[in-house]
């Protein structure tokens, strides 16, 4: 029994932002019914693949869909539309990600949706909210995050933004949604009554550049990545390359880490630029740079072993993958038919948890 057990939910949602918000519920007990069109979500085709319950599935689908059931249905069908009444008649949450507008004309916007199930908590997710000059604007993760400001310091030392490795708009509208929802739910409990929740990927951004874009929040101007000790202007917070042509990182700017670096590479006298404003500690910059071509990442990696740094090597996904530490937290874990998932994050003390199976399309025909 998941801490969600009993909880019903109706999603309409494909690729990334909502089918992990509602896995995510799925992990913990909930019903997931994931409404489909004929030919399925389209990340049920995107490569790689492995197998999955003894059939070849993409793994991004399997990680976001397991646990879940499947029911396909033709939304501009009659007969689609009273089996999503149906539905709906019998569920705490509906979870869709159409652009807006596309709800109210298939008749299951809010409004109508509640007409059913008074109680229900109906949570829209889209790129930048159900109203605003940019609400019919399309977009996916990065144009998200280049609107928002963040690509602008997801840039390298020549200032030139780049494609950033993590869709962040995607993840942290999908735990915004979340939170949403249970906080809507515990509400419920409560009242009795049930929440629309207008769910934007750019609103759900927008609070993780608190730490770095202070000067831009509070009016002025916009942060430069080398002047911020997040972003590249730090010694201690930065990236280096070693003799073999991979990098390592120093992930700590906190003193007492360049204190004991610098001491152990016998540069004391570089430990008060440590402790300057980012940007001005090109010359410790410089000198950590030399260092680190010295010796390969592996050579690092032993080196650091016995010492008081936040050091890291860079990893690609299969070497951390590989990693002890990931067996150790049972962080990927095979399925019983099959297939590896990664373990969800909220995992509660005593409680075991075994991925669910990855749904099948339904093979009943669109409804």
């Amino acid at each position: 029994m998941g801490k969600l057990s009993g909880i019903r939910v109706v999603d309409l949602t494909q690729f990334l932002p909502g089918p992990m918000m509602t896995v995510m519920m799925a992990d913990q007990g909930a019903e997931v019914i994931k409404v489909e069109p004929a030919a399925g979500d389209p990340a049920r085709v995107q490569a790689p693949f492995d197998t999955y319950d003894g059939a070849e599935q993409s793994v991004w689908f399997a990680n976001l869909n397991r646990g879940k059931s499947s029911q396909v249905l033709d939304l501009k069908s009659e007969q689609g539309k009273a089996r999503l009444r149906d539905l709906v008649a019998g569920a705490d949450v509906f979870v869709e990600g159409f652009r807006p507008g596309v709800m109210k004309r298939l008749g299951f916007d809010y409004d109508s949706v509640r007409a059913i199930k008074p109680d229900i908590v109906y949570c829209s997710i889209s790129a930048f909210g159900q109203e605003g000059a940019l609400a019919h604007h399309p977009a996916h993760d990065m144009a998200v995050q280049a609107l928002a400001g963040f690509l602008s310091v997801n840039d390298g030392p020549d200032g030139t933004p780049v494609v950033p490795g993590a869709p962040s708009a995607d993840m942290a509208a999908g735990l915004t949604a979340l939170s949403a929802v249970l906080m809507a739910l515990v509400g419920r409990e409560r009242t009795g009554e049930g929440a629309y929740i207008d769910c934007a990927m750019f609103d759900s951004m927008l609070p993780w550049c608190a730490h770095t874009a202070g000067s831009a929040i509070a009016g002025g101007k916009s942060p430069k990545s080398q002047s911020q000790r997040s972003l590249g202007g730090a010694g201690f917070y930065q990236v280096y390359e070693t003799s073999d042509g991979k990098h390592v990182v120093l992930g700590g700017r906190e003193l007492h880490f360049a204190r004991n670096l610098l001491t152990a590479l016998g540069r004391e006298d570089l430990i008060p630029i440590a402790d300057q404003p980012a940007g001005e500690q090109g010359e410790l910059i410089a000198f950590l740079r030399e260092s680190f071509a010295t010796k390969s990442r592996a050579e690092w990696v032993d080196w650091f072993a016995d010492k008081d740094v936040a050091f890291s090597p860079v990893l690609d996904f299969r070497e951390a993958f590989d990693e002890p530490h990931i067996g150790e937290r049972g962080l990927l874990v095979e399925g019983a038919g099959g297939g590896r998932h990664i373990a969800p994050p909220i995992r509660f003390a005593g409680e075991d948890w075994s991925p669910g199976k990855v749904p099948e399309l339904d093979s009943g025909g669109p409804g």
